[in-house]
């Protein structure tokens, strides 16, 4: 029988999961398969348009792809997933999900197609290099790799210099006359507010996902009633870090880096035993407040829809 993409809805999930847990070839995508799942096929549909296709044959879930449109600008199509079962690869079923997903963008609006990160929510910035098959499929469709991502992974056994205690330095800043401390779901206006001011507004939603959230949460420092920076991790999957800023003002104050390692306490408290800093900005930063170390490298691609350039 051949293979027949249809529209999966909510109750089908569970499947979903239990496919991406077999299809996801590296261990860390794979364990998180429930958290990436329900953050790209569900919770992304409160801030965006979403669909979720299935390919079935003989009445079998083996591939699925969920896709979206930007938020910040709805003529980008993103597909934030796309998984096939390790026997089911080379027979076409990727090439037939994505045929579908650009069909459904176009239909939508959208003039590009990226394979890419969909901030707030994503799993990953792009296609990780060590899924090969995925990028050589990427530039036998068509897709055109215009940028690199990279995350940076902190060891968070014990000894690891991302576990060094705080306590020094945060007697130093309260001394200064800043507190540091775990951010409750009632400083989220406040740190919202406060990101978006500093930063523009592409925190909103992911400062709300790591408040409140079991295996999220979120630190912050402030100095009478206003904030300093603010750090947080969860959002979109347990094991990863972000987002994070500091004022400008209070730059060089040792603030982000006491806010990083509180932060990766609490994963590690969790039982994650290494974190993933997503789509790094700072190398330096990370590297050298919490031994840090670039890892995971992604290449993101996009490809022009209905014969636009």
């Amino acid at each position: 029988m051949d293979t027949e993409i249809i529209e999966l809805d909510l109750d089908r999930l569970p499947a979903v999961v239990e496919l991406c847990r077999r299809a996801l070839d590296l261990p860390e995508d794979a364990a998180e398969a429930p958290a990436v799942v329900d953050t790209l096929a569900a919770r992304a549909a409160a801030d965006r348009p979403v669909f979720r296709l299935g390919a079935v044959r003989d009445g079998a879930l083996i591939g699925v792809l969920v896709g979206s449109l930007s938020a910040a600008d709805p003529r980008l199509g993103h597909v934030d997933l796309l998984a096939v079962a390790p026997e089911q690869r080379r027979r076409g079923v990727g090439r037939a999900l994505l045929d579908a997903a650009e069909r459904r963008l176009a239909a939508l609006g959208a003039a590009e197609v990226l394979l890419a990160g969909n901030p707030p929510y994503y799993a990953w910035p792009g296609i990780d290099v060590r899924y090969t098959p995925a990028v050589c499929a990427a530039l036998r469709l068509g897709y055109r790799q215009d940028r690199t991502g990279w995350n940076m992974t902190a060891d968070l056994t014990e000894g690891s210099p991302a576990l060094r205690s705080t306590e020094a330095a945060e007697r130093r800043l309260a001394g200064a006359g800043i507190t540091v401390r775990r951010a409750e779901p009632a400083d989220l206006p406040a740190l919202a507010g406060f990101a978006r001011d500093t930063f523009g507004g592409a925190w909103d939603a992911e400062l709300a996902g790591s408040l409140g959230r079991p295996g999220a949460g979120a630190h912050l420092a402030e100095r009478d009633g206003e904030i300093l920076g603010f750090a947080a991790y969860g959002s979109s999957r347990p094991s990863w870090f972000g987002p994070m800023g500091t004022a400008p003002a209070a730059e060089g104050s040792g603030i982000g880096g006491v806010l990083l390692r509180r932060c990766l306490r609490d994963q590690a408290v969790a039982g994650i035993s290494a974190a993933q800093i997503g789509w790094v900005g700072p190398v330096p930063f990370y590297a050298g407040a919490a031994g840090a170390r670039i890892e995971r490298v992604f290449f993101l691609y996009r490809k022009p829809l209905n014969g636009q350039k």
